[in-house]
């Protein structure tokens, strides 16, 4: 994360996840069963990032449309979509270009 206050917004307002812990330059967040943690990287270059994670959920249709209410950006080419490999999936970027996956087994 380039900067803890924007990171904290985007997961929890956006996201709907919860701050377990601040360490200062070190985040963890929760949502369900899924825990996220986050270093400090000022120097990071968002169009450099590759940092990606993928997470399993259910209903996957209900969060896609609760997002999209929310005005939450899908990624250009992660539209909600049934993939050969027996997933539904849609895809996000948090502020800092971590690509995050969202995958419901079809």
């Amino acid at each position: 994360m380039r900067d803890k206050a924007n990171t904290i917004f985007f997961y929890i307002y956006m996201l709907d996840f919860q701050l377990v812990s601040d360490y200062g330059d070190y985040l963890i967040l929760t949502k369900d069963n899924i825990e996220i943690h986050f270093f400090s990287f000022a120097s990071l270059n968002p169009f450099e990032n590759y940092g990606q994670v993928y997470i399993r959920v259910t209903d996957i249709e209900n969060i896609y449309e609760e997002l999209t209410l929310k005005n939450v950006s899908i990624h250009p080419n992660g539209a909600l979509a049934k993939k050969p490999w027996g997933m539904q999936e849609f895809s996000l970027l948090d502020p800092d270009h971590n690509l995050l996956t969202f995958g419901e087994l079809i």
